[in-house]
């Protein structure tokens, strides 16, 4: 049976200091009631646990997190997951800028739309957004998986390494040396793979559309430098 933490009257240091302890004991689950958008709840979670947050979340949560799971009914503000190396956050609402920005593992989850800046410097794990997102998602991306089901913004996959983007809808313009690549089947194994576990409720509608996905790697024309690209370099934000 989960844990109830309410946390009307508390400051962020205690609500996160009772989280903690409430993991400490081994409690299977904690659910946090009214969590009022408060920033920085949840962060540092580093041995498996699950935290449920009953409402809206401000900045950073689940930020710097090995190995928890962090649910979220409600939307978030920036930095959700910043820095995150391994775990699963799952929000049901929408997210703020920078989601999953610099994740090195594990799996994020926006049921809704993100910001600008998701998935930013990614260095592993898998970003799935149910909506859209905003400009410079996957910006210097190095590794791991962006999945938008909807449409992104101006300057997406800029400057990526060895991330990976799929987008089921429009793009509203690509980045410096960012490709479109046809799908292959095990791209389209992988997609229905994602939407089974992740998005469920959602498979009967994002299914039939998986073939309309686009695949979105890098050029790889940055990746060491050429004075006869010197153009592309100088465009780089």
């Amino acid at each position: 049976m989960a844990t109830e933490l309410d946390c009307s009257g508390k400051t962020i240091r205690e609500i996160n200091t009772a989280i903690r302890e409430h993991i400490a004991r081994g409690e299977d689950a904690v659910v946090v009631r009214n969590p009022g958008a408060r920033h920085n709840l949840g962060v540092a979670l580093l041995q498996p646990s699950t935290v449920k947050f009953d409402g809206s979340v401000g900045y950073f949560c689940g930020g710097l997190m090995d190995g928890a799971t962090v649910e979220v009914n409600g939307s978030t503000g920036w930095g959700l997951a910043e820095s995150m190396l391994s775990g699963t956050v799952i929000v049901r609402g929408s997210a703020g800028n920078g989601a999953a920005a610099t994740i090195r593992g594990g799996t994020v989850v926006i049921h809704r739309h993100a910001a600008a800046r998701a998935g930013v410097a990614m260095k592993g794990g898998l970003l799935l957004i149910g909506g859209n997102c905003g400009y410079m998602a996957g910006f210097m991306g190095q590794r791991g998986t962006i999945v938008v089901c909807g449409d992104v913004g101006e300057a997406f996959a800029d400057s990526m390494y060895e991330t990976v983007c799929y987008v089921g809808g429009e793009v509203g313009e690509l980045g410096n040396d960012a490709v479109i690549e046809e799908l292959t089947a095990e791209d389209l194994a992988f997609l229905e793979a994602t939407f089974t576990e992740h998005l469920p409720e959602r498979l009967a509608e994002l299914k039939p559309r998986i073939a309309g996905f686009k695949k979105i790697v890098s050029g790889r024309r940055l990746w060491n430098f050429d004075k006869t690209d010197w153009d592309v370099w100088q465009q780089v934000v």
